[in-house]
């Protein structure tokens, strides 16, 4: 997911959430104008802080797999080490960054394949081993450690031959700021390597597979999703809209919560206020008299701020294979954020809605968890990463698997 875009997306609502609590204290869900009732929900583990890190893909991964964790070991519940995994993921960024002299993707942001293709390569090890603060903060701040990355990487770029020390000089950055990786740790009284505690999880990482629906490629065929952050060249399977929802309503309604990787940086997209819609513009013709001699001489920017100002349930676009696949062509949907998606709900007017706990904390409406209608998810979802079993068997037969 795009860390640049996300770290300013994420700051701007750290100021924004404390200037509501300053001025209007907690914001009551009646103000919203939205009344949710949960109809499906999926357990999973509590909703974490990655607060400024452009580490979305692993908290969502890392929770996506406790969850799955959870369901299959009556109960079981883990608390996955994300900056283990980031970790890991930073050092074979640097490699192939390297490789391919400077010029390939390097940043804080990943994909939804990246929490598993760690797991297989270089294990797990639980939270409380391995925190990686190891920079005077109590919360998650990669600004200095992604700057000083970048910089060092662009530096050993530049010489016409590789020292044998660069690689060391990395991983003596990463050590300073997460903790040098332990090569045993004691856990529940057990002695472990990160290798043997991930197959302590008792996860089968062949059971997940990552699907999408674009038309740039065929469908029923796995392809490399042409987005920055899977930098590992990831496949992903490609199928159609409609089928791309049953998947997850099929995944949710059986227990199984989804990975999903989607654009957040819409207007009707609001954390704080506990929703994300894709509002239909009013045309002209439906307006008064009154309101269309308004709208031709307000500003530009107070007609977005208009659009913004969503106050209740509103009609929607509707959205079609074509329109998400322009969205896609035209940048207008991008690859922001990773989160999982845990109901199905309703709103007062009986429409449909999906259940998401995000990693930016709980202090907001909802805890940390938020409700994105049918049409922002249908327009907005990049990727999403299920087991194999939530399939249903008419769009896995088409499927080569």
């Amino acid at each position: 997911m795009k860390s640049i875009k996300f770290i300013a997306s994420a700051f701007a609502l750290c100021i924004a959430a404390s200037a509501v609590a300053d001025d209007e204290g907690v914001v009551n869900p009646d103000s919203t104008g939205f009344k949710f009732t949960d109809v499906t929900i999926v357990k999973t583990t509590p909703v974490r802080d990655q607060n400024q890190s452009g580490t979305c893909w692993c908290f969502s991964g890392d929770t996506f797999l406790e969850s799955e964790i959870m369901g299959a070991q009556q109960g079981r519940e883990v608390d996955l080490s994300e900056m283990y995994t980031v970790r890991m993921c930073y050092e074979e960024k640097a490699l192939r960054f390297v490789r391919m002299y400077g010029q390939a993707n390097f940043s804080e942001g990943g994909g939804l394949l990246d929490v598993p293709y760690i797991i297989r390569r270089y294990g797990a090890m639980p939270e409380e081993a391995y925190p990686g603060l190891n920079y005077g903060e109590d919360s998650h701040d990669h600004s200095e450690l992604a700057a000083t990355l970048t910089a060092y990487l662009k530096s050993v770029c530049r010489g016409k031959k590789l020292s044998t020390a660069w690689f060391e000089g990395f991983k003596g950055i990463l050590d300073a700021y997460f903790g040098e990786v332990p090569e045993t740790f004691t856990y529940n009284g057990q002695t472990y390597t990160p290798q043997s505690y991930a197959q302590s999880l008792n996860l089968n990482l062949d059971n997940y597979v990552a699907l999408t629906s674009f038309t740039h490629h065929p469908f029923y065929s796995p392809f490399v999703l042409e987005v920055p952050d899977n930098w590992c060249f990831g496949l992903y399977m490609n199928i159609p809209l409609d089928e791309l929802k049953a998947v997850i309503d099929n995944s949710l309604n059986n227990g199984h919560a989804v990975l999903w990787a989607a654009d957040v940086s819409e207007d009707g997209f609001n954390f704080r206020r506990g929703f994300a819609v894709m509002p239909k513009e009013k045309a002209e013709a439906d307006m008064t008299e009154e309101e269309r001699n308004e709208w031709k001489v307000i500003s530009d920017r107070e007609r977005k701020n208009r659009t913004k100002d969503i106050k209740g349930p509103v009609d929607e676009i509707e959205v079609t294979q074509e329109s998400r696949q322009e969205m896609f062509d035209r940048q207008l949907t991008t690859d922001d954020h990773g989160m999982v998606i845990v109901g199905i709900a309703t709103d007062q007017n009986g429409k449909r809605y999906y259940k998401v706990q995000n990693s930016w904390n709980t202090n907001q409406l909802y805890g940390g968890f938020f409700y994105v209608s049918e049409p922002y998810l249908l327009a907005k979802t990049m990727s999403i990463l299920v087991n194999k079993t939530v399939i249903p068997s008419n769009i896995k037969s088409k499927i080569a698997m």
